[in-house]
């Protein structure tokens, strides 16, 4: 990152999304809520396919644009970005560890948690699969457990549970290749569900037990907490574009009529709809207009959105928090936005629902347009990069040359013990550069 940017407290975020990349460029204000300066949205025009990069010249070309539209309104360039992943491919999984002291009279360090956290980058994973994120759930000191945070307790044996969360190799490579293409340094990458929970959920949700379910346009991704810890995340492999499909066939439209009549028209509950109103699509040159019934729309949209519900439920029975979840749940993305979502999920999971969107994050003199739910991800990636570089400007780390990064987390081995969770989430490409191709 350049220095420029690290003095004057700007970050900037990419969402590259299945149907949008976004790019946001932002700071903090004195309030702490987001001040933001530039933004680029466009469409991602066929480069990536659930979540993941399908074609990188569509994708490079959509990230220039997004890029060189959030460079004009902030006036200034920037080297470095923080972007997202996301898709199909993400799993998670939970993982023990375990670290005998030689003293049990001293105090337990941030180093010993890290290497309790590096321990679980020996799993051993299928082919093709590379660790993501570690996050620690709990630990133990000798006979004393759930602790969440032991830096400074005294004891012979720590023990830790983690969530784990991997992902393809390939998909995280291909990110990466193209904002090299771009002409940028990747600074951090993380997972989008995460960065979408920063975003819409509060503190007492996550303490509480929540579900955040974000319906994007090719995946819907799924985020569970609760005492304040990350306990699960997946991704269902259809979202909103699947909804947008099934009306296109089944009423013979075309894809951005199909889109429309989602949007504009659509309902997620059919019954409180009347059976006589008709909805007109112009026809192509020369035909005659294609009348679709609005309750046969809802009823099309209905089926699919409960399907997705029924792929939520699965996931959090198998998480083994359903009877912990006070909070309910939350929806956020492009697809909470359709009407009559909110109660068509509480009548599928039987948990109370609300609308998440970013909107305490943002800055009153910002613009307004970013509260929407569409948007979730790609403020919770800029939260993100503000948090990292507020880290990297306290700890004094230069990120341009990578490959030092480990030379120098040594030699700041003995910063404050409060700020090692704030790495936790940082992913930089030198993992990518250091890995050998013949691990696919």
């Amino acid at each position: 990152m350049d220095q420029r940017t690290r003095n004057s407290g700007l970050a900037i975020a990419v969402d590259i999304g299945t149907t949008k990349v976004c790019a946001i460029a932002g700071k903090k204000d004195e309030n702490g809520k987001l001040e933001i300066l530039g933004i680029g949205r466009v469409s991602s025009e066929g480069g990536v396919s659930r979540g993941v990069v399908s074609n990188i010249d569509k994708t490079v070309k959509a990230i220039t644009e997004a890029i060189a539209l959030a460079e004009e309104s902030a006036g200034r360039k920037f080297e470095t970005v923080h972007v997202g992943i996301a898709g199909q491919h993400i799993k998670s999984l939970h993982h023990h560890g375990l670290l005998v002291r030689d003293r049990a009279e001293e105090e337990i360090s941030r180093e010993e948690i890290e290497k309790l956290i590096q321990d679980m980058h020996k799993m051993v994973l299928p082919p093709g699969d590379q660790i993501l994120h570690v996050l620690p759930q709990e630990f133990t000191v000798d006979d004393q457990d759930q602790i969440k945070d032991p830096i400074g307790m005294c004891g012979i044996r720590l023990e830790a549970k983690f969530h784990i969360i991997t992902g393809q190799l390939t998909a995280s490579r291909n990110i990466l290749r193209c904002l090299e293409k771009v002409g940028l340094n990747v600074a951090g990458m993380t997972l989008e569900p995460i960065a979408s929970a920063f975003a819409v959920l509060t503190e007492e949700e996550k303490e509480a037990g929540v579900v955040m379910v974000d319906i994007g346009g090719g995946t819907t991704d799924i985020t569970i907490y609760q005492d304040g810890i990350i306990r699960h995340t997946a991704v269902v492999p259809f979202g909103g574009n699947v909804i947008t499909k099934d009306i296109k066939e089944a009423c013979s439209v075309l894809h951005h009529q199909a889109e429309k009549l989602k949007v504009k028209f659509g309902s997620a509950i059919a019954e409180e709809l009347e059976e006589n109103r008709v909805i007109s699509v112009p026809g192509l040159k020369g035909r005659e207009p294609i009348e679709v019934s609005e309750l046969n729309l809802a009823k099309i949209i209905e089926c699919r959105v409960e399907e997705i519900f029924d792929q939520v439920m699965w996931e959090i029975k198998r998480s083994g928090y359903s009877n912990k979840l006070i909070a309910g749940l939350v929806l956020t993305g492009g697809g909470s936005l359709l009407k009559n979502i909110d109660i068509l999920a509480d009548e599928c999971t039987g948990l109370k629902s609300r609308l998440g969107d970013p909107m305490e994050h943002i800055s009153a003199n910002g613009d307004q347009n970013l509260t929407s739910p569409i948007f979730s991800t790609s403020v919770g990636l800029l939260i993100t990069a503000l948090e990292d570089l507020k880290y990297l400007e306290e700890e004094d780390v230069d990120i341009i040359d990578l490959e030092e990064e480990h030379e120098e987390e040594e030699q700041h081995s003995g910063a404050s013990d409060k700020q090692w969770y704030k790495k936790i989430f940082t992913y930089t490409k030198e993992y990518f550069e250091t890995t050998p191709d013949t691990e696919f």
